[in-house]
């Protein structure tokens, strides 16, 4: 399978219940299970329990304890409430008997209203710009080996990569933008578009808040985890199109790192806005 094909499969959940789902693991794990994987497993569930004329517009979650990625992942969904127009649901991800990841989601029916977005930055289409693999490859022997494999998500920096951009003598700066995309077609389900740009919204969010000290994911001197997660989803999209993934970082300080980001479509309209928090530490010397 490709790797996209495999996280497809990995979205799949096994229902056992009404309200009782299973999600596997990628055949490819690290030490503990990507927060991405579970924000899109968790999204999946709530969206299973929804009508498909409601799709979902927000979501806030909190990761609790690492994932095991040797075992599969439960997720129990409350109903909380269905309303005339507004559904929510509440889903907490558990294993070993223990909450790793808790996720409210809130659906609505389609309306029309008032209407004003954030323009499209202006930067080079992704036609322009090399992929990761194409921009890291002089680093592939120094650096995990994640960075530079195929994914199911393709990426373009518009820019150098985190990693990259360190070692520059040019100043960091607190930006990150990016083009990305499924890495195949993906079926025209709607939830799955949205949980696949769910699952990319964690990949390199958090990095952001230590692009202004010089640091970067994959060097060996920081290490990192989300702590909550939100998304807002304004219009529907596809994944498997060229999006912008535009990031900044407005603050950190006391052992964490705030993150915010904005998605537009290569049409330019915005779809999604995000802000995270994490934890972001230098890493300890080893002895």
């Amino acid at each position: 399978m490709t790797p996209l094909e495999e996280l497809l499969l990995v979205l799949d959940l096994e229902r056992i219940e009404a309200d009782l789902f299973r999600g596997r693991q990628p055949e490819v794990a690290g030490q503990r299970v990507f927060g991405g994987q579970v924000a899109a497993q968790a999204l999946v569930a709530a969206a299973r329990t929804v009508p498909a004329d409601r799709p979902v517009h927000s979501l806030h979650a909190y990761f609790l304890r690492p994932g095991d990625p040797s075992v599969p992942i439960l997720y129990e969904v409350d109903r909380i409430r269905d309303g005339r127009s507004f559904t929510t649901r509440r889903v907490v991800a558990v294993q070993h008997g223990k909450a790793i990841f808790n996720l409210q989601a809130s659906f609505h029916v389609e309306e029309q209203g008032f209407e004003h977005a954030d323009a499209l930055p202006d930067v080079p289409g992704p036609e322009e710009l090399p992929t990761v693999q194409e921009q890291l490859a002089d680093l592939a022997d120094e650096i995990p080996a994640w960075f530079v494999r195929p994914r199911p998500i393709e990426m373009r920096y518009v820019g150098e990569p985190p990693l990259l951009a360190r070692r520059s003598p040019e100043p960091p700066g607190d930006r990150t933008t990016l083009w990305m995309r499924a890495a195949g077609a993906v079926p025209d389900d709607p939830v799955l578009h949205v949980c696949l740009v769910a699952y990319a919204s964690d990949i390199s969010l958090l990095e952001t808040a230590v692009r202004p000290h010089g640091l970067s994911w994959g060097s060996g001197d920081i290490v990192g985890a989300s702590l909550d997660h939100a998304m807002w989803f304004h219009a529907p999209f596809r994944a498997d199109g060229w999006w912008l993934y535009d990031q900044q970082s407005p603050w950190s300080g006391g052992g964490r790192g705030l993150a915010k980001g904005a998605i537009w479509t290569r049409d330019g309209r915005r779809v999604v806005s995000v802000v995270q928090e994490g934890l972001v530490r230098r890493a300890r010397p080893q002895s």
